[in-house]
């Protein structure tokens, strides 16, 4: 007993001289015993948490590209494309005639402006028609029109989301190498004349998650408007016959599942995240624009 109230002391003493020394002091005073964790130790990074990359721009060049405009609560719907030229009301922006049946509020629209760290949509005399602002996600604009209805503006290819083009490679001045050095040099594993590789045996399914077959996309009141074809390597196919222009410009390629979460990864590198429903069925989380859920038709 005396020992502990001695041990205890020792480290209070160290505490209001050195924290740092504190942590090293805490150890168990038994023989042998082995040293005690410090509550001041801090606690290491879950690697099962998969960090999902932000897609909104940060800057007004980032933003010319592919934008997905919806009414909130509704299946209306309009893909725009933000342009880089400048027009007579701000820069210039296109979308197809359906967007002002589908969304009357794009009638006043006759460009665009980024300001405040978001994206405005601005009428004929530069006057703001939809002002959004970012959503906590970081990846999607949420924006209140006049008559009070809310708006989701979601990026699905931009200039930032882009990979950066590479620097051009400059030629080293070094002598050519021999035929047969090259021709050695050149072979790879797998290549004719080169070591075969096996493949790395694929990582197990979890139960919990998607398998491997063909998936419908479900929006809002539209049922099965594109299929997806979710291979047991990871890959993504979008099959043909899709009638989603949002689904066919993001452009799925890759799919994984990790901590009850499905992530679907587009060419660029964004993604849509998706969790379980209780049927079975994936809907997108954060819930943002028009309901988007997949479902498993096909083995």
């Amino acid at each position: 007993m005396s020992a502990l109230r001695a041990t205890a002391a020792t480290v209070l003493i160290l505490l209001v001289l050195d924290p740092a020394t504190a942590q090293e002091a805490v150890r168990d005073e038994r023989p042998g015993g082995p040293p005690m964790a410090s509550p001041f130790a801090p606690v290491p990074p879950d690697p099962s948490v998969a960090e999902e990359k932000e897609t909104l721009p940060t800057r007004v060049a980032e933003v010319p590209g592919t934008w997905d405009l919806s009414k909130d609560g509704t299946s209306r719907r309009c893909v725009m494309t933000l342009l880089k030229d400048k027009g007579p009301a701000g820069q210039l922006v296109n979308f197809p005639a359906g967007c002002r049946r589908a969304l009357p509020v794009m009638n006043g629209v006759a460009g665009w402006l980024y300001a405040d760290e978001a994206v405005r949509l601005v009428d004929k005399d530069i006057r703001p028609v939809l002002q959004f602002k970012r959503r906590q996600d970081r990846r999607s604009y949420v924006g209140t029109a006049p008559g009070g209805e809310t708006y989701s503006l979601v990026p699905l290819d931009t200039a930032g989301m882009r990979p950066p083009e590479p620097e051009p490679a400059i030629a080293a001045a070094v002598p050519a190498p021999s035929p047969a050095v090259a021709t050695a040099a050149t072979v790879s594993p797998g290549e004719p004349g080169g070591p075969v590789v096996p493949a790395p045996p694929l990582p197990p399914l979890s139960p919990d998650g998607p398998q491997p077959g063909t998936y419908a996309l479900d929006r809002l009141r539209q049922q099965a408007t594109c299929r997806l074809a979710f291979e047991r390597d990871g890959t993504v196919k979008l099959l043909a016959g899709c009638h989603d222009d949002g689904i066919e410009v993001f452009n799925p390629v890759t799919w994984r599942y990790d901590g009850g979460r499905l992530t679907v990864t587009a060419k660029r590198g964004h993604s849509i995240g998706l969790v379980k429903m209780d049927d079975g069925r994936w809907r997108r989380d954060p819930e943002t624009g028009v309901v988007f859920i997949l479902r498993r038709i096909e083995g």
